[in-house]
């Protein structure tokens, strides 16, 4: 069975990958970050004997790798853990509508494309591109395998989680054709247009324009059908609604004071409970109820199962209401520029 190198390396290199080699495999203290750490032993030799990567070649390439400090001050302090009140108007912008408008047009041949092969609406699919990167202006600036490495080695409450999509990275990196030494994302590993870890990049990313490889780093045809694909393998509804407001009328009820995102009860289950929507829907759909703490006091919503399949994406009800706010507002947008 042949065994697979990350990318191409001098006989100089070669040598010192080998004395790394050595440094490694007898425990001792490297000058590297991770070399000599027990977690990256394990790894190096699932890759080795599952991937049938070379050994050398790894050594090598994490003899550069880093711990990010900045990335852990990142993740203790995400936005999703600010009120709707600050962390709406972070992304429902005028000017992110207006950008959400041109990038519809430059590529509305594609998204009307995209749109009738999955059935997912080009403003939601703008939107998820608008809130990751700002329709690609900002695709983050972290070496992937520096944040990776970082959380999955030194930040406990998720490393398991991290460690693996650090391994993801180094399979996609040889199935993608990426140089995993210089390939950047977000703090948390994302990549490309519509930010996707790795495992989403392998398992949901496709290749939309036939070009032999799956790119979301420069491609917006593979982007963009990407974010449709994503959200119909995880039950997306064609024309389903997707949130609806509410009122709360059982203002005592403890069930109603921290809802997880999950669908469990149905509409007319919550309504009898208090938790009543303000329009028509069908009563036996599942939904989340939603408390806000918005701008001018309390809001309440009930997510359907579209939203449900938007906090997939990233699992915040902030997100996906965020997701789906700049969806409408530019939709409405693009509605008035047609009248």
């Amino acid at each position: 069975m042949p065994t697979y190198t990350l990318f191409q390396v001098s006989s100089l290199k070669r040598v010192l990958a080998f004395l790394a080699l050595i440094l490694l495999t007898a425990n001792t203290v490297s000058a590297a970050d991770y070399l000599n750490r027990r977690e990256f032993i394990q790894l190096v030799n699932e890759l080795e004997r599952e991937e049938q990567f070379d050994r050398q070649s790894l050594v090598y390439l994490f003899s550069d790798v880093k711990r990010q400090n900045s990335i852990i001050t990142a993740m203790n302090r995400p936005a999703e853990a600010k009120p709707w009140r600050d962390y709406r108007p972070i992304f429902i912008t005028s000017t992110r509508i207006d950008q959400g408008l041109v990038f519809w047009k430059e590529n509305e041949a594609l998204l009307k494309q995209v749109e009738l092969s999955y059935g997912v609406p080009a403003e939601i699919i703008i939107a998820i591109i608008g809130v990751e990167t700002q329709y690609g202006r900002n695709k983050g600036s972290y070496r992937v395998i520096d944040a990776l490495a970082t959380l999955g080695f030194d930040y406990p409450k998720r490393s398991t989680f991290f460690r693996n999509e650090l391994k993801q990275f180094l399979i996609l990196s040889r199935e993608a054709g990426l140089d995993p030494a210089k390939a950047t994302g977000s703090y948390a590993g994302a990549m490309g247009f519509p930010q996707f870890i790795p495992s989403s990049y392998r398992n949901y990313a496709v290749d939309y324009n036939k070009d032999g490889r799956t790119d979301l780093i420069n491609s917006k045809e593979d982007s963009i059908a990407s974010v449709a694909n994503y959200f119909v393998k995880h039950g997306w509804q064609h024309n389903g609604p997707i949130v609806t407001p509410a009122r709360h009328t059982n203002q005592t009820a403890d069930m109603f004071n921290a809802h997880p995102l999950e669908l469990k009860l149905s509409v007319a289950e919550l309504a009898a409970k208090g938790f009543a929507s303000n329009v028509r829907v069908d009563p036996n759909q599942k939904a989340i109820p939603l408390t806000f703490e918005g701008a001018q006091g309390r809001e309440y919503w009930l997510g359907l199962n579209n939203f449900y399949v938007i906090t997939r994406y990233n699992h915040s009800s902030l997100y996906a209401m965020a997701v789906f706010q700049l969806s409408e507002e530019i939709r409405k947008a693009k509605q008035k520029q047609r009248t």
